[in-house]
């Protein structure tokens, strides 16, 4: 568990007062001494001992925070807590580097009063703590209002009351912790076998979320989500070069059996061979290719040249100051070609499994499945309830999240996937004359309207007159996003489908990690700029 310093409540409303915003966030506060608990409660609220109601008692505490923010005459008002429990077992060289297990338990409320938003937080669960914390998110709302220049008006989200539990069929928190580590020894030493692997490392990681959504219009959402993934990679040394190759489980809502099914000792001889093959390659020679991507390196490219310019709250200059802006203005929607007419990009966050496929926001609006892209041409974004209306829609698309109970909820990108086509891997191949095939995420950068961008790669094939050669190393391409993503000629049928996710998606301030899934069969783009990277030495 864990308390966040911050400033005292009579510093926040000082300097917010004396402030420009619009809004004011507020984020989670130590208790001082004296809080709001302390003053006598009013006609028609029950008189009860600051620590009747059981810690554990969620709906209790849940009730309380309502109730309080309802009397207060704010709009809206609504209430997360959250326990977190996460493990992470990391190995390095063959041995066990570090094993983290950590647990985080807390509650923040949000209200919005007058068209302006209030919020706070703390890790202690007890009534009199409920009460103080909602008191103070109504405050700090209160003083948000009097500086409120454009109020917020939510989209407009049925009540729900339900209870939400992400598919698992092995609780990775029951899997004894000797066998976790004996599969990364293993894997490790298997790894080492190939002459010419140097380093070696390997991790599992795994988190489980128990929350409760309560709002005062009614919803009230039970959550269970587990996430699981692993990982390892090798990094061979030739001439005095350094290279790596590594494997990556999706980060799915599943349990265990992921790690299972991986088949990791299997992999880490493909694995092993090819760091070493890697490092020995020749460098790419400058020039136009055609690339074939696969699954998990689209993952990627997508989030960050699609995924990130569709948040509508970056569109409209929330993020600017921080992490930058789009090129997808709301003035394109509908008309502007982003890609060729092989490109579809659908948000479904829906999907079981995937990251974002929670069942409900945390605006407890539920999770939906619409097109960013369909055909080619921009006809949605990821939303929530407070920037749907800006742009003429009645209700939001459910993308609304905070990465804690400490965090306010903002726009995070969707599950967006790249929906197949009808082609086949080897057709893809055999039509390219001079091309390179490109596997797994490597070093990326791209500007701040998500416009222009370079991409790099795990792992890169030569392609001659059809046939995939021997491996490069120190391949970078570039392109601008819509003349890009306008190259793309073929995308592979659903039999190829994969899908990778994200959790340290960085957006906000203060910062937080956003977690989505992204979708595609492998696709091939035409005559793209690729220059040679440096060498790691």
């Amino acid at each position: 568990m864990r308390d966040r310093d911050t400033l005292s409540r009579r510093d926040f409303v000082r300097y917010a007062s004396a402030g420009a915003a619009s809004s004011v966030l507020f984020g989670c506060e130590t208790p001082p001494v004296a809080n709001s608990s302390d003053r006598r409660p009013t006609r028609g609220e029950p008189v009860a001992p600051p620590e009747s109601i059981d810690p554990d008692d969620w709906n209790a505490l849940a009730d309380l925070a309502l109730r309080r923010v309802r009397r207060s005459g704010a709009e809206y008002g609504d209430v997360r807590i959250l326990d977190t429990t996460r493990q992470s077992i990391r190995g390095q060289d063959r041995r066990i580097a570090s094993i983290n297990d950590a647990r985080d338990r807390g509650f923040g409320v949000r209200v919005l009063y007058h068209g302006a938003w209030g919020f706070a937080a703390s890790s202690r669960l007890t009534a009199s703590e409920v009460r103080r914390i909602a008191d103070l998110a109504v405050e700090v709302a209160r003083s948000s209002a009097t500086l409120v220049v454009d109020p917020v008006e939510l989209a407009q989200e049925p009540a729900h009351k339900r209870t939400v539990v992400t598919p698992r069929q092995v609780d990775p928190f029951a899997v004894a912790l000797e066998d976790k580590t004996r599969l990364l020894i293993d894997t490790m030493e298997m790894l080492h076998r190939q002459d010419g692997v140097r380093r070696s490392r390997a991790r599992l990681w795994a988190q489980r979320d128990v929350k409760l959504f309560a709002s005062t219009e009614g919803s009230r959402i039970h959550f269970d989500l587990l996430a699981v993934n692993g990982s390892f990679g090798a990094t061979a040394v030739h001439d005095g070069r350094f290279a790596s190759r590594s494997f990556n489980t999706p980060t799915l809502r599943t349990g265990y059996e992921l790690i299972n099914e991986a088949g990791f000792l299997s992999q880490a001889q493909r694995v092993a061979a090819q760091a070493v093959e890697k490092v020995r390659a020749p460098p790419a020679e400058p020039g136009a290719y055609d690339l074939v991507l696969d699954p998990e390196h689209l993952a990627l490219t997508i989030h960050e040249s699609c995924g990130h310019p569709s948040e509508l709250d970056r569109v409209l200059g929330y993020e600017a100051n921080y992490a930058g802006t789009s090129f997808l203005t709301t003035d394109k929607l509908g008309s502007f070609r982003y890609g060729s007419e092989h490109v579809n990009l659908i948000a479904d966050n829906t999907e079981p499994q995937t990251l974002a496929a929670t069942g409900f926001d945390d605006d407890g609006v539920e999770c939906q499945r619409w097109h960013i892209i369909r055909e080619g041409i921009l006809v949605g974004y990821c939303t929530n309830r407070e920037v749907a209306p800006k742009i003429g829609e009645t209700r939001s698309r459910g993308s609304s999240r905070a990465d804690g109970w400490a965090s306010v909820p903002i726009v995070r990108i969707a599950n967006i996937g790249l929906a197949p086509g009808d082609g086949q891997l080897d057709d893809m191949i055999a039509d390219v004359r001079r091309g390179i095939y490109i596997e797994g995420h490597g070093s990326f950068s791209i500007d701040q309207k998500r416009y222009n961008f370079q991409f790099g790669g795990d792992a890169f094939w030569l392609i001659e007159n059809g046939k995939r050669k021997h491996m490069l190393r120190d391949v970078i391409y570039t392109g601008i996003t819509p003349d890009f993503w306008g190259r793309c000629d073929a995308v592979a049928d659903a039999s190829h489908r994969r899908r990778f996710g994200f959790i340290t998606c960085g957006k906000g301030q203060p910062g937080q990690s956003g977690w989505m899934t992204h979708a595609a069969a492998h696709a091939r783009f035409r005559g793209i700029n690729v220059m040679a990277g440096q060498t790691n030495k």
